[in-house]
């Protein structure tokens, strides 16, 4: 049998193989190592993507029988396509910074911004074809860039970036290769404030597995952090005027929201995180001011020191790990609302429901329960825009945080028992309200950590959407 034919015959098991024969097959495509392609994406009119650089980015810590994704999940979707065969041998969905400001009212205007953006993959033995595809106006990917990586070119750096920070382990319960494995990186912290990193990431973390589906998948995790100390405390917040440049690039006010704030310098995070092994990557922002970020499958961040850093913390990462939506629909935000005849989300856990035997989460719905699900909109709506105009007064003239953290108290101990007091407030639906949609968009529960900060945990419709992420690393 010629070479061609064994890779043909091992492509065919790979596309619907047993975890057994997938495992043989990754020493047939791929090395121990991996791959980082980082490139540009640029828009404000027209979409486009330039190749920056092809590196080493540390061993591959990824699953070895997980390797083409079947979620159909993210807004984008790379595929690695072996072009012996001409087959895809590694995929995975995902979402971007680009992908976000590219709905805001800056890009709409014609102005042209570019973003630093990182796809990692097993080191493949031979030649490559890296595809970046977007879902269109229908949910359907279409191929929206694609680049030739030979990992043997002189053009592909073999070198890993030089050691930065010092990696230590918070606790780790197997190989890299069959267990999910989430980095924790710190911003703002100076040298002398390390030891309060150390307690933060055990704080938040403890948190993280006190909440379902991770309090009973804790043994499918590793999880590591670095240190990396700043020469000052604290990250760039413009609307304080306290202006920072720190390792990460850490900054709020992303696409001028207050309490957006995420690590804007890709390529140092990417270099830094090389250093140990990871599939997910939190960043801890050494601030009080509330405020954080998640991107599915790029990053998630919180402050650490506002009285609803937990919150934050599990929040964003169920954002970054799952593709979680945002499920709360009063607060204001950058991104363009009110689309008309919108699709489908990709996201598990909002619906547009037109057609509601179709829904997405039906079998999780008992009998009985109308869709859409009857709730007090009327009333909630009503409450929390007062509670948003007193938020909003508060940022306007620079407010101590503890009356934002007082007012985020208040509203918590108003929220809760209102939606815990309804008749399906228990009960999985269609609960009108998500995705910053009043109408138009549903939500599986009446209340979920991804709606408000109510200390109800994630939903029944996310805790099985996380779950179904932790079988894609955990095997």
């Amino acid at each position: 049998m010629t070479r061609q034919a064994v890779s043909m015959a091992a492509v065919a098991v790979l596309a619907a193989a047993p975890v057994a024969g997938a495992q043989a097959l990754y020493p047939t495509f791929f090395t121990e190592r991996t791959m980082r392609v980082d490139y540009y994406h640029t828009g404000g009119g027209q979409e486009t993507f330039a190749l920056d650089q092809v590196v080493a980015d540390g061993p591959w810590p990824g699953s070895r029988t997980q390797l083409v994704d079947t979620s159909n999940l993210g807004p984008y979707l790379f595929e690695v396509i072996d072009c012996r065969t001409n087959q895809v041998i590694y995929s995975r969905g995902f979402a971007s910074l680009y992908g976000e400001w590219e709905t805001t009212d800056e890009a709409r205007n014609g102005v042209r911004r570019t973003f630093h953006e990182s796809l990692r993959f097993p080191w493949p033995k031979n030649p490559v074809q890296v595809v970046v595809k977007k879902r269109d106006r229908t949910n359907l990917f279409r191929e929206a860039w694609t680049t030739m990586v030979d990992p043997a070119s002189r053009a592909v750096t073999a070198a890993g970036a030089p050691p930065e920070g010092k990696v230590w382990t918070v606790f780790e319960n197997g190989p890299a290769a069959v267990k999910v494995d989430l980095l924790i990186l710190g911003d703002g912290y100076a040298e002398a404030e390390l030891p309060k990193f150390h307690a933060d990431v055990k704080r938040l973390t403890d948190r993280l597995f006190a909440t379902e589906p991770f309090k009973s998948r804790r043994a499918d995790f590793n999880v590591r952090a670095i240190d990396l100390p700043t020469p000052r405390s604290g990250v760039n917040r413009p609307r304080t005027a306290d202006f920072r440049r720190t390792r990460l690039g850490v900054s709020y006010n992303v696409f001028d929201s207050e309490r957006y704030a995420l690590a804007l310098d890709n390529r140092a995070m990417r270099d830094i995180a090389s250093q140990a092994p990871y599939d997910f990557i939190e960043v801890l922002i050494n601030e009080a001011q509330y405020g954080g970020g998640g991107i599915f499958r790029d990053q998630a961040s919180a402050a650490v020191d506002t009285a609803f850093a937990e919150y934050i913390f599990v929040h964003e990462f169920g954002h970054h790990f799952a593709g979680l939506a945002d499920e709360y629909y009063t607060s204001p935000v950058a991104y363009q609302t009110g689309v008309v005849d919108r699709p489908e989300p990709w996201e598990p856990n909002v619906t547009a429901m037109k057609d509601p035997a179709a829904l997405k989460w039906k079998d999780l719905v008992d009998p009985g329960t109308p869709l859409p699900t009857p709730w007090d909109k009327q009333a909630y709506e009503k409450r929390s825009l007062a509670f948003q105009e007193q938020r909003q007064a508060i940022r306007a003239r620079n407010a101590p945080e503890a009356e934002m953290n007082a007012l985020f108290t208040e509203e918590r101990s108003w929220s809760t028992p209102f939606l815990a007091g309804m008749a399906y407030s228990h009960k999985v639906g269609a609960f009108e309200g998500a995705s910053y949609e009043p109408t138009g968009l549903y939500r599986p529960e009446a209340d979920c950590i991804m709606f408000t900060r109510d200390e109800v945990g994630f939903c029944r419709v996310c805790q099985r959407a996380l779950s179904r992420v932790i079988d894609m690393y955990a095997k």
